[in-house]
């Protein structure tokens, strides 16, 4: 009866016990889950890309409209209105204060009560700016939410673009080898050798202040760690018994690239996608903090923080709300790369 064995008895281990098969992402995932930090910085991480995904749905103000009578207010969970006359008020008693008055002049009483008056009809004031008003009378929050949507899309598109491109020729320069692997790692040297950001900045000022354009002189360079990455992991794998039994049985190269190779990488993969995110972002947000990078009327973190640099010093809450909730995001980022690269990484199991 032995040639009879039943599926339940084939997943009986020595002491007799049903055992449950378990796959490769069902045990990262478990691991992950005891990773609290991880965990963190997923939850944020999910929590930014649902806010940017249902950003027009969103009971937010529009980001590019301008109310000139809200220029400037600090934030505040207060109505528009509210702050409005109560900045007003403060910026006449400095002026009382240092002209020596006790009281407001005919014009600044006129001034009051005409403000007043027009809170009490207009809907307009009866906005709330949880992160205030910039220069124009636009809602930091709505720019905050609508310019973390362009820089975390830049990211995302370009480290898609950055895995596709390097995996690819870091797998075939390093299973091929010989010339192919020579004549890839030469061209790659140098692309190297060539200033990153400089080779930036003048393709975005010969070809102008463009998304796409933006997004395409990221990722122009940026698959090269990955493929150096990518090829000593194949090299380092591709002599091992279970690439010597593919190919006894005939399996052809792309199958064993595809199906062997490349799911042994996939540790250093996702580790390189979970900072290379960060990374295009930065970059993204210092071109933009040069001028360089997204034009008005969007707007990205880093033009956001450009604009509160200007006025930082009467202004503070311009910068610090674009500033605080970017670095959140990347320090989230770094969180889950970590985690993720623990999870997967099979030398890593006993350690959570």
């Amino acid at each position: 009866m032995a040639f009879g064995r039943s599926k339940v008895d084939a997943a009986l281990n020595e002491f007799n016990q049903q055992v449950k098969p378990v796959s490769l992402s069902q045990d990262a995932w478990k691991r992950l889950k005891k990773n609290r930090m991880a965990i963190f910085g997923l939850v944020v991480v999910l929590f930014y890309f649902f806010v940017s995904i249902f950003a027009p749905v969103l009971p937010i103000y529009p980001y590019a409209r301008q109310e000139i009578q809200h220029i400037n207010l600090p934030p505040s969970f207060e109505r528009a209105g509210t702050v409005m006359l109560r900045t007003r008020e403060n910026y006449l008693a400095r002026v009382l204060a240092k002209e020596g008055r006790t009281e407001y002049n005919k014009a600044e009483q006129d001034e009051l009560a005409a403000m007043r008056a027009d809170i009490e009809i207009n809907p307009v004031h009866k906005r709330v700016y949880i992160f205030g008003t910039d220069i124009l009378g636009r809602d930091v929050l709505s720019r905050v939410i609508y310019g973390g949507r362009i820089s975390i899309g830049i990211g995302v598109l370009g480290t898609i673009t950055a895995l596709i491109i390097g995996i690819f020729f870091g797998a075939v320069a390093g299973y091929a080898g010989g010339r192919i692997d020579n004549f890839i790692m030469r061209f790659v040297d140098i692309m190297y050798g060539l200033p990153y950001m400089l080779v930036v900045i003048i393709l975005m000022a010969i070809m102008g202040r463009n998304i796409f354009i933006l997004f395409v002189a990221i990722a122009l360079v940026s698959w090269l760690t990955i493929a150096r990455v990518v090829r000593g992991q194949i090299i380092s794998l591709k002599n091992q018994e279970f690439i010597q039994a593919a190919r006894s049985v005939g399996a052809s190269s792309p199958r064993i690239i595809a199906k062997h190779l490349l799911p042994n990488t996939i540790s250093i993969v996702i580790v390189y996608a979970t900072l290379s995110l960060p990374s295009f972002i930065m970059n993204e947000s210092f071109l933009s903090f040069l001028g360089l990078g997204v034009s008005a009327p969007l707007t990205s973190w880093g033009s956001l923080v450009s604009d509160g640099v200007k006025g930082m010093e009467l202004y503070p809450w311009l910068l610090i709300a674009p500033a605080v909730v970017m670095t959140v995001f990347l320090f989230a980022m770094n969180f889950l790369g970590d985690g993720l690269r623990d999870s997967f990484d099979p030398q890593s199991k006993n350690r959570l």
